[in-house]
């Protein structure tokens, strides 16, 4: 059972549906029976073509639901008869079903968060510590967005912000969680930066090439996190670099800058430092002023501290921290380190156990947890 392949094929799948007249939230359910049935049935009898299987399965369990909900009894005459097994369409739709995800009757942060459950293929949790808020907000706030959608045909196709906002989050959470979806959400980007000419979409797959670039350096062989000042740049992809420089160059040239553009500058700068000591971190403080100026967000003043420390001195850093909430994820980590760059080990290493517990995965856990270990063993010589 492959479970890489249904993944990939549920959001074509999807598409297929909604475009034959199934509302957004009947076409999922009746996917999520054909995953299912899949899951059942695959292993003793794989299907030839997988996609077509799943397609005429699905349908078939959309007509189901139909016929058995008397208060839909009117779309069923309007729906097509039961498409023949047989090979699908190999046409991508996944970016197609992105924008018709962000339907205009949502708001933006509800389209975000259905599009990255329902296509992303994320779980609620996810969505969650991506948007800072409690899981059970999140399963509310998704639920709240199906009902808005059910029974709405989806020919109004939402915005390229909203859209942006989903591919950044998907990279985000392949780039650095338990599912591995960045290089899908490369090539999404990719696709739309081909058929559209927009400053923000160039900054974004800049900032995608940026940091996918020094992927395979983020992590030693056994497994654990390696710290970007650690890092051997000998292993970053430089030709990932060369092309997000240049496409991040040609989107800064014409003046319209957006929080992509501006979080693609400060990896740009990373990626040309040759070593860590040669960060340019006075112009990185720079940038994430521009970026806190067009977000306000308290994660990108989060990082604006370490900036600071790093540009004006530790003290600087903390004392930018102090003006922030304690709460925010990694708040504890970010001063765990500054106070070792101060010198003060006690605290740090107190800081980093703590932060170690409140990890969101057992990578960065591991991490904080080895970083208290090494503090306090200094401290005990």
């Amino acid at each position: 059972m492959n479970d890489v392949l249904l993944r990939s094929l549920t959001p074509s799948v999807l598409g297929i549906l909604v475009r034959r007249g199934a509302d957004f939230a009947a076409a999922e359910d009746a996917v999520q029976d054909a995953l299912v049935e899949a899951v059942r049935a695959w292993p003793a009898d794989p299907p030839r073509d997988p996609k077509g299987w799943l397609v005429t399965v699905a349908w078939r369990r959309f007509l189901d639901a139909i016929r058995a909900d008397a208060a839909r009894r009117r779309r069923e005459d309007r729906v097509e008869e039961e498409p023949a097994p047989g090979p699908a369409p190999a046409a991508d739709d996944t970016l197609q079903l992105y924008f018709l995800c962000a339907h205009p009757s949502l708001t933006p942060s509800s389209a975000v968060a259905l599009t990255l459950r329902a296509v992303g293929g994320l779980t609620t949790r996810q969505i969650a510590q991506a948007y800072l808020v409690p899981e059970a907000t999140m399963a509310q706030r998704i639920s709240r967005a199906k009902r808005t959608v059910s029974g709405v045909r989806f020919d109004q196709p939402g915005d390229v912000a909203t859209v942006l906002r989903v591919l950044y989050l998907v990279f985000n959470e392949g780039y650095s969680g338990d599912v591995d979806l960045a290089a899908e959400a490369i090539r999404l980007t990719r696709q739309l930066a081909a058929s559209i000419d927009h400053p923000e979409v160039a900054g974004l797959l800049a900032l995608m090439l940026l940091h996918q670039a020094r992927r395979t350096a983020r992590t030693a062989p056994d497994g654990s996190l390696v710290p970007l000042a650690e890092q051997d740049r000998s292993r970053w992809d430089t030709r990932a670099i060369a092309e997000g420089v240049e496409i991040l160059q040609a989107a800064l040239a014409r003046d319209r800058l957006g929080e992509f553009q501006a979080q693609a500058a400060i990896a740009a700068l990373h990626a040309d430092a040759p070593t860590a000591e040669e960060t340019d971190w006075v112009q990185i403080v720079e940038w994430y002023d521009e970026l806190a100026r067009l977000t306000d967000s308290p994660v990108v003043r989060l990082n604006r501290a370490v900036a600071v420390g790093e540009a004006d001195g530790p003290r600087a850093g903390l004392a930018a921290l102090a003006a922030l909430d304690a709460s925010l994820p990694r708040y504890t980590a970010v001063a765990a380190y500054l106070h070792e760059c101060d010198g003060d080990l006690a605290t740090a290493a107190r800081l980093y156990a703590e932060a170690a517990r409140k990890a969101p995965n057992l990578a960065e856990r591991d991490h904080l947890t080895r970083r208290a270990a090494r503090l306090n063993a200094r401290g005990s010589r």
